[in-house]
């Protein structure tokens, strides 16, 4: 019984010493639990790694969203920024054949109108071919803004029926130009038959005057008389328009009444419609009708108080005249069709606020905004007239 307490006390010993390898200082039991942590926080890791892949993919197509509109944008900048230029006229068939409208003459429909310009050598070379309408009129557009003075208008030569004899070419005129949009105007092409009309008035020739005969130029001409010096000259007043201030809009005179049987459907007619003598029966307002009556003193003094509404249809060549022109065909289409997009009122306030201002900018707007209207741009409308009976 004394060796068993000794096998104990050496299989205790043995025990230990097992241990102190296996375990030195503590440190194999503590590094289990670091793999472990590890191990969690790669997983950790992976599992976070897909979420940031997907928001990197959003925000690069984020991006390419930005990028795709800013271009879009652009693009449509610069198709709106870049200009047209309009060509329009008409076209008659002169019955009388003395170069005049009159109330036998009328538009041809269905003509061929050819634009040509110059080349470099001089020659005219054909840019465009139009057909007029049934009203005679006719309209083409060019993209950009070329300078077109140089270029002409004219028929196609195989016109029917009145066609036989061709009139010439007319130059295109410069009427318009504001930003990048601009518009030619063409005097009326004329066509002629090979006989005049019957009802045409008989005009009797005037006899042939001789010329009279004048002595011949003597080599020593009489001496000049001298002129006064130039103290002597009369001393010259001011402009009465410089003494006479203008309000910033003055009073506007009442209008005439709206006519019994206007036109009940939109209609809009330019100017050259309501020059001629067939539709005079659309002629609401008297045409030897004052400007200042209708549009008030402001007109009055700027265009004269004589010029009649029938004057101002026929005015062009500056702003004032082509503003006053399109303002009047304006006020005469509110009174023709209740649909028309400006009200008589308007019409005479907005040229008055165009007067009021007077730069060339404003008159330039203002007449654009007429033009527009009275060709039916705005309201998407057509010229309604018929010939008059």
């Amino acid at each position: 019984m004394s060796e068993f307490p000794d096998l104990m006390t050496a299989a205790a010993t043995k025990t230990k010493k097992k241990k102190a390898q296996t375990l030195p200082l503590g440190i194999d039991g503590p590094r289990s639990d670091e793999v472990s942590i590890e191990k969690s926080w790669r997983k950790n890791q992976s599992d976070a790694h897909p979420a940031s892949v997907s928001m990197s993919v959003y925000f690069e197509m984020m991006i390419d969203w930005v990028v795709t509109g800013l271009v879009l944008a652009a693009a449509a900048a610069i198709d709106v920024a870049r200009g047209d230029t309009t060509v329009t006229g008409t076209v008659f068939c002169d019955q009388c054949k003395d170069g005049r409208f009159d109330a036998l003459d009328y538009p041809l429909g269905g003509i061929r109108i050819l634009l040509a310009c110059p080349a470099e050598h001089g020659q005219f070379v054909v840019m465009r071919e139009e057909t007029t309408n049934w009203l005679g009129a006719y309209t083409t557009s060019f993209v950009g803004t070329p300078d077109m003075g140089g270029c002409r208008a004219q028929l196609s030569g195989d016109v029917q029926g009145c066609g036989a004899v061709v009139g010439p070419a007319q130059d295109l005129r410069l009427t318009l130009k504001m930003f990048d949009s601009q518009m030619y105007t063409v005097d009326p092409l004329v066509a002629q038959p090979d006989i005049r009309s019957p009802l045409c008035p008989q005009t009797s020739p005037l006899p042939e005057q001789p010329l009279p005969s004048f002595p011949p130029p003597n080599n020593l001409s009489p001496p000049l008389p001298s002129l006064p010096p130039m103290s002597q000259l009369p001393v010259l007043s001011p402009p009465i328009t410089e003494s006479l201030p203008m309000s910033p809009l003055p009073p506007l005179p009442p209008l005439p009444p709206m006519p019994t049987k206007p036109f009940f459907n939109a209609s809009a007619c330019p100017y050259q419609m309501w020059m001629m003598a067939q539709h005079k029966c659309y002629w609401v307002l008297d045409p030897e009708t004052k400007v200042g009556l209708v549009f008030g003193p402001l007109a009055s003094s700027r265009y004269g108080t004589n010029i009649t509404l029938r004057d101002s249809i026929n005015g062009m060549g500056d702003p004032y005249q082509t503003l006053l022109r399109e303002g009047t065909t304006a006020l005469l289409n509110s009174y023709a069709s209740t649909q028309f997009v400006y009200q008589p009122i308007d019409v005479v306030r907005r040229l008055n606020w165009a007067l009021t201002d007077g730069s060339s900018q404003q008159l330039l707007m203002a007449a654009l905004r007429f033009i527009k209207a009275n060709s039916g741009q705005i309201g998407n409308t057509t010229c309604k007239f018929t010939f008059c009976t």
